[in-house]
């Protein structure tokens, strides 16, 4: 093949990549910077009102993820199905797929509900527990809603359908932001519930997104193929399991690195509001770049997805090497910003100087581990198009709590190698389990689709 033939493959490969992924980078961010509102105003009100939001983030977000990791297994199963023209069984499945995620909802909203113990383990200030603890009840009533609403979007995304998700991504930050004012200020004869409010404005939002999916679902004529919506069906439980044995793996690897960020917060607890603040900047922000690879890795579950429905392994591969040759592309470019504007970025959150100090060391770490962050997570975005979903649960597992945490921990919190360096050192941990991760993905992914190609042989 020639250079320029070549080339013209990959452009006409990262154009339809872009397609795909732009309205669910969007979606993505829209999301994030709900966080990040949420982060900005709580700010405004006071560090304990900040402290006590990233206390309950560091908590329902890594649930969070472990639910929707969970149906994220509704992607490439619709994928693969769309690209193999079998439309008719897509409906079944995301009709069990909604089942699921009516149970995994509930159960998630039941653990936030009851979280308090996980506060006091982690011997987090007696101050900040009865603020988070409102806060987590208040997004735990939205849960159930925002699973039903990913089951939904995870069908649209699969059929390759991404401006839905856009959308109401956008109309949903927009209506967070008054929902913010009304609930923390305490506007139209409600009470002032500070950081408290919070919580309620995203579990409205939750609520808001699911009717209108429904609704988008229900009514455009290109889901119509799929007949989701023209029979009810009872829970079936071989189709639920075999949804359980992809998405199970998914939730609990995007959990095994969630949760790292949220342990960190934990154990930084004790160390009073004004690290946690610190802490939270650097996370939220780090949230919000994390987004434009995350999300080209949910459309690199497609691209691969279809493309094996479609019986072509070899454009599968193809794909994933595109993907995540842009993901690296983009973290040059978002590692080399964030170091350059640390302060500047830590001073959009808050105008106190203390917090500002340690949010820009953290943010130092944060642009480090831009690289290997966004290798891994479109490494393993293939490997959900592949269906390859319990060996990287099992990497992921390893590279984060065997290895990030315990290096972490020895280098923030002990004298094992010195003087503790604190939080500086738990994020210096994180940058060695992210590593260890985008390398052992990346052999994962290279081995996996070798596999597909030469049984096509």
């Amino acid at each position: 093949m020639s250079t320029d033939t070549r080339l013209g493959r990959v452009r006409t490969e990262l154009r339809s990549l872009l397609i795909l992924a732009t309205p669910i980078i969007i979606a993505q961010l829209a999301h994030t910077a709900m966080g990040f509102v949420d982060t900005l105003m709580a700010g405004r009100v006071s560090p304990q009102d900040l402290a006590a939001v990233a206390l309950g983030n560091s908590i329902w977000v890594p649930v969070f993820l472990l639910m929707t990791g969970i149906l994220l297994a509704t992607t490439p199963k619709v994928a693969q199905r769309f690209g193999a023209g079998e439309e008719a069984d897509i409906g079944p499945l995301v009709r069990q797929a909604l089942w699921l995620a009516l149970a995994v909802g509930g159960s998630a909203a039941a653990l936030l509900w009851n979280a308090e113990f996980i506060l006091r383990t982690m011997n987090v200030d007696p101050a900040l527990i009865t603020p988070a603890m409102g806060y987590l009840r208040a997004v735990a009533c939205g849960f159930p809603a925002v699973a039903l609403y990913h089951v939904l979007r995870c069908f649209s995304d699969g059929l390759g359908h991404t401006r839905p998700a856009m959308v109401l991504g956008i109309i949903g930050l927009l209506l967070n932001i008054p929902a913010n004012y009304i609930f923390i200020y305490g506007k139209f004869g409600l009470p002032a519930m500070g950081g408290v409010g919070c919580g309620w404005a995203t579990a409205l939002v939750m609520g808001f997104m699911l009717i209108g999916m429904l609704l988008w679902v229900k009514w455009a004529p290109y889901y119509r193929a799929s007949a989701l919506f023209t029979r009810f069906e009872w829970p079936q439980w071989t189709v639920i399991k075999r949804l359980l044995s992809i998405g199970v793996p998914i939730g609990i690897a995007v959990f095994a690195e969630s949760s790292i960020f949220a342990v960190i917060a934990l154990l930084i607890g004790g160390l009073g509001a004004t690290v946690v603040a610190g802490h939270q900047i650097a996370l939220n922000f780090s949230s919000m770049v994390f987004m434009i690879p995350y999300s080209l890795a949910m459309a690199a579950t497609v691209r691969v997805g279809q493309a094996l429905g479609r019986g072509q392994p070899r454009e599968a591969r193809f794909a994933a090497g595109v993907s995540m040759a842009a993901a690296l592309g983009y973290a040059c470019v978002s590692a080399s910003l964030m170091f350059l504007l640390r302060e500047q970025i830590a001073q959009i959150y808050t105008p106190d100087k203390t917090v500002i100090a340690v949010a820009a060391t953290l943010i130092v770490y944060s642009a480090l581990f831009q690289f290997s962050d966004a290798i891994q997570v479109t490494a393993a975005g293939a490997l959900r198009g592949y269906q390859d979903t319990r060996i990287t649960m099992l990497l992921t597992l390893f590279a984060y709590w065997g290895i990030g945490l315990p290096v972490g921990y020895a280098l923030g919190l002990s004298d094992l190698f010195g003087e503790p360096s604190g939080p500086s050192g738990l994020w210096q941990g994180l940058v060695v389990g992210l590593t260890c991760a985008a390398a052992m993905l990346t052999v994962r992914l290279a081995r996996s689709a070798r596999k597909r190609i030469r049984r096509a042989v």
